[in-house]
Parts: structure tokens; sequence; C-alpha cells
């Protein structure tokens, strides 16, 4: 198949039909608004539908309905209407209901500005809704990967039974590339477990209410059980210059491209680096990021926020090797000079060892 040059937001919503999606619903909202347009576009040309809803809040909760008549169905947004959407996912992920969700970052908090960021990382990879839940998070460097990662994320949704975001930077979202895209594929038949007006579902529910508390319970030990899963089998990730890298920094969407330029510059300059790249924010790559830090003497993670995957970093390691973090926010987006000055400043080359300044 030809590659075509495709806005990264387009790519979601032509990835997203050709894996069998047909239900999109939600609201305009820069830098995310060209995936509601495309939808407008491409879903009833594939026999699907679209709908504008009223709000992110309507949005959310039409993708509940779709999702349990067993359609493949999404939504997207940007930070002010991710944080409107959170309590639907919390509904949707205890009533085990598979769906996708894009969210297109921009700088926050409150109305912020359409500049690109990634500061939705605590509300999207931790869970900004309530109760004991978790969504799958997929975060793309490129529009390639904004349309392979979307076709990944309705199957991941079907699989588990829960919600999947795709996590990316304004930068990706509004970035043109030549993209290759999948060979269409049929419309899944409805599971088994839906409700659909017919017969053989009428006697099925769809709910998350468990009003005894031992049902309640068992039913967060059940999610719990299929997230662990999903942390055994789900985890991706991308290690460059890594086999005897010294010093790795860690960095995800748009700031794992440039982070590929400073390992260029910081080995001309004589500091073995190499790039870490979480492609699942959740489940994270842990246990890489410990398996990396037997050779390597430090980490660096660089984000477009004030410290947010940081912590998971941090955590991973628990003191075994030292942080360091370097962040821009409100929009602007660090050239690959400026991070390098940093690491310089941070990690220095004496008799061919790395010093690690804490």
């Amino acid at each position: 198949m030809e590659k075509q040059l495709t806005k990264g937001n387009e790519a979601i919503v032509k990835a997203a039909v050709l894996a069998g999606a047909r239900a999109f619903y939600g609201y305009p909202i820069t830098p995310a608004s060209e995936i509601a347009e495309g939808a407008a576009l491409y879903f009833p040309r594939a026999g699907g539908v679209f709908v504008q809803a009223e709000s992110e809040v309507a949005a959310i909760n039409m993708v509940y309905g779709a999702a349990s008549a067993g359609i493949r169905s999404m939504s997207a947004s940007s930070g002010p209407g991710i944080s409107l959407m959170q309590e639907g996912f919390s509904y949707l992920a205890g009533a085990e209901l598979p769906c996708v969700v894009a969210d297109i970052m921009r700088a926050g908090p409150g109305l912020g500005n359409i500049a690109p960021e990634q500061a939705d990382y605590f509300q999207v990879v931790k869970g900004g809704g309530h109760g004991c839940y978790r969504t799958l998070v997929l975060a793309p460097d490129s529009v390639q990967e904004m349309a392979d990662l979307t076709a990944l994320a309705f199957d991941l949704a079907d699989r588990y039974r829960n919600p999947v975001v795709v996590l990316a930077d304004g930068y990706i979202g509004q970035m043109m590339e030549p993209v290759e895209f999948a060979a269409p594929r049929p419309v899944p038949p409805p599971p088994d477990w839906c409700v659909n007006g017919t017969a053989e579902t009428h006697r099925n529910l769809i709910s998350s209410i468990f009003i005894e508390p031992d049902l309640q319970e068992k039913h967060v030990r059940k999610l719990e059980a299929k997230y662990k899963e999903a942390e055994r089998r789900e985890i991706r990730a991308e290690c460059w210059r890594t086999d005897d890298a010294e010093v790795v920094l860690v960095g995800y969407g748009i700031m794992g491209r440039i982070l590929k330029a400073v390992v260029e510059q910081a080995r001309a300059a004589g500091i073995r680096a190499g790039l870490l790249r979480p492609i699942t924010l959740y489940p994270f790559p842990t246990e890489l990021i410990r398996s990396l830090s037997r050779q390597a003497k430090a980490f660096c993670v660089v984000e477009l926020s004030n410290g947010q995957m940081v912590d998971d970093v941090r955590l991973a390691l628990a003191g075994s090797r030292p942080v360091e973090f370097y962040g821009r926010v409100g929009g602007m987006v660090p050239s690959a000079e400026e991070v390098l000055a940093f690491v310089e400043r941070k990690f220095g080359v004496a008799a061919g060892e790395v010093l690690v300044h804490v």
C-alpha cells in the first residue's frame, strides 16, 4: 500500500475506521479538532456514525452506550475536555466496556493555551476518575505510530474490555508525515456480552454497580487481575543505543524524537548516552528500566511538563540510580542543543567515566 502524507490527528481517524470502528462521539477542541472533523467525514462513509455531542460529558457517555451495544467506538479531546470525561472513564472501566479515546495534549492548567505539552500524564496514566481502575495508555512519537497504535488500541480495548487512551502531545497531532496504513479489517461481530436489542442479548446486563460490599470487592479484584495481566503482556518501549549507555535519557512522544539527536550529540561530546522511549505509559516499562540500571549509572527524564513521568522512573529505580529531570512547559519545546547543555552540566567525562552530580 502506498504511503499517504497525513496529519497526525487525521491518521488516528483513518486507522480507527480501517480497524473496524464505526461510532465516534466528540466535541471539537484545539489541538484535537481535526480528529472530530475527520471522523465527521470518514465514519459515515464507512457506514458508521458521527455525532458532535453538546459537551465532552455527553460524548463519553454516548461512547458508553455504543460500547454496550458491542460497537467499536471512540472519542477524542484535549486537556480540559479529557478532564470532563474522567467520570465516564471510571464508568466505562467499571462496566468493562472497550473503547478508545485520543488525548492530544495542550498546555494547562485551566484553559492554558493551544500549544503542545505533556502535562495530562497524571490524569490519564494514573486515572483521573474515581475508584480502583486503570486505562491502558499508548504514546506515539510519529504520525505512523498515531495510525499503528490507534489500531492496536482497539485490539487491546477488546482484549481487556477496558478503555484505552492514545496519548499524544500537540506536536504529534499537528505534524504531517508519510503514513502506510494497514489494510482494512472487517467489523468485528458483536461480542456475546453486549446488549444490542436482540433476543440473544436481552438477558445481558451492562452495569458498574454492586451494592453488596463483598460483590464490589470481588469485581474490583477481577479488574485488578486484568491490569496485572496487561502488565505482564503488553509493555512496549523503544531502546536506542542503550547497549553501552552510562546515561539513559527517558522521554515519550515528541521528546523521544528530540532525545535521539541529544544522544548522538552527547556521544560526540564523550558521554555514552542512550534513549529509552516508553510506548506504553500504562503498563509502564518498570522492569526494563531496572534492567538498564545494571549498566547505566544515571537516568535523565525530559518532559513537556514540570515533572510527571519522572515519578514513575524514580519509583522503578527505587533510589538505586540518580534521576535528573529537565522540563519545559506552556507550549515551549526544548531543542536538542538545550537538552544537551543540561546533560553536559549534569554528566561530565573524566578518565572515561561518567561523573554523576547528585
